[in-house]
């Protein structure tokens, strides 16, 4: 399964990444490439070094996307490999006959995609059957009419020279049953999402493979599951950062005096990119936050620390997110110093005393509806970790 070989098309890379984050395959074997050009996703491009697509005919070895073409073809060439889809987003809605410019078989969105109807293989050489299924299935699970699949032969064999050039058709001249799956750009992120989906699930149905979604499959399901569980950790999980509801800028926010970011991030298609002083957040072409460095640094040790969680004592570890219902409490710790980010007082004291949401400045909260905080621990003038404090709305 593989997104992102043109980076403006969201549907095709955010539907692969949720197939790697929000899937298990329980039976079968799915190997998922959701970022095969992510420096054009980053880029907001089709292709910022040309059309990708366009690569798999004849290729230069100086093409800066050379190394990436040849790692691709080798993973569609290897034997386990018996099916490939290539995920992608076009213009309007396919139609076998003119409707209107918008509607036409000019136009990409909404289809399934084979270059011939068959190829000699072992097993799923009856591609045009095959792309049959998944547009019936596809169809029988529509958000709304116009949404119709069908199924597009390109007929690439018989002079098409632009699609010669494609991964499809590089594939099935491997051996390989390879599709195309388009969903329409003129339909929101998310429902293209949904529509990719539906088609990925058919063809693991067809396959014999089993999995489990994380998720409901219903246009709702699929936004939350795009946009409400990501996160990166960083430094060891020093810090955590929900991504959801960030705001577009996080001040004075701890980085290692060296610059150096190291994160782990919940899906392939985050990624921090610094510019100057600031770290700036990507998920897929979307820029979600940019963080304004405030340089530290830091301290090796990551232990528990003690907070009073609605009058209750717990130990929490560094990178935590605590949630609370009406207040909490830093308790004293001789070894760090701890500053609530957004809250002061006359004594310039932070621990010891239970605070309130009311009494933190809002525009001070990592998220956009001002429902989470930064608890700071620092030891002898080094930073030491984060906690952070999410008040029940």
């Amino acid at each position: 399964m593989i997104g992102g070989i043109q980076g403006d098309e969201p549907g095709g890379f955010l539907s692969a990444s949720l197939l790697a984050t929000h899937y298990e395959i329980t039976k079968g074997s799915v190997w998922i490439v959701p970022n095969l050009n992510f420096y054009s996703i980053i880029k907001r491009s089709r292709g910022p070094y040309g059309d990708m697509n366009r690569k798999f005919a004849e290729l230069s070895a100086k093409d800066p996307e050379y190394e990436t073409i040849s790692r691709i073809k080798n993973y569609i060439k290897d034997e386990s490999v018996k099916l490939i889809v290539n995920l992608h987003d076009g213009s309007g809605f396919y139609r076998k006959t003119y409707e209107d410019s918008m509607h036409s078989p000019s136009r990409w969105g909404q289809c399934s995609i084979v270059d011939q109807s068959n190829i000699d293989i072992p097993v799923y050489g009856n591609l045009e059957e095959i792309s049959s299924k998944v547009v019936k299935y596809v169809n029988d699970n529509l958000i709304k009419n116009e949404d119709i699949y069908h199924v597009h032969n390109t007929r690439t064999k018989e002079g098409d020279k632009e699609m010669e050039k494609s991964l499809t058709y590089f594939a099935i001249n491997q051996g390989k049953a390879a599709f195309g799956n388009e969903a329409s750009k003129n339909l929101p992120t998310h429902m293209r999402v949904y529509y990719h989906l539906l088609a990925l699930e058919k063809y693991m149905d067809i396959m014999g493979i089993e999995y489990k979604r994380k998720f409901i499959m219903d246009s709702s399901g699929v936004y939350k599951a795009i946009n409400d569980d990501i996160y990166i950790s960083l430094y060891d999980g020093k810090i955590k950062l929900p991504l959801a509801q960030i705001r577009d800028i996080v001040k004075y926010f701890p980085i290692k005096k060296d610059g150096v970011l190291d994160f782990k991030a919940s899906n392939p298609l985050l990624t921090i990119i610094k510019k100057d002083n600031t770290y700036v957040i990507q998920y897929g072409n979307r820029r979600l936050s940019r963080l304004k460095a405030d340089y530290q640094d830091y301290d090796d040790v990551s232990p528990s620390v003690q907070l009073k969680i609605d009058g209750k004592l717990q130990d929490v570890k560094f990178g935590s997110l605590v949630d609370v219902e009406s207040s909490f409490l830093v308790q004293e710790n001789s070894g760090y110093r701890v500053n609530v980010i957004g809250y002061t007082n006359e004594s310039k004291k932070e621990t010891g005393i239970e605070i309130q949401s009311k009494e933190i400045l809002k525009h001070y909260s990592l998220d956009k509806k001002g429902t989470i905080y930064r608890v700071e621990y620092y030891s002898k003038n080094k930073f030491a970790g984060m906690v952070l404090i999410k008040f029940r709305t």
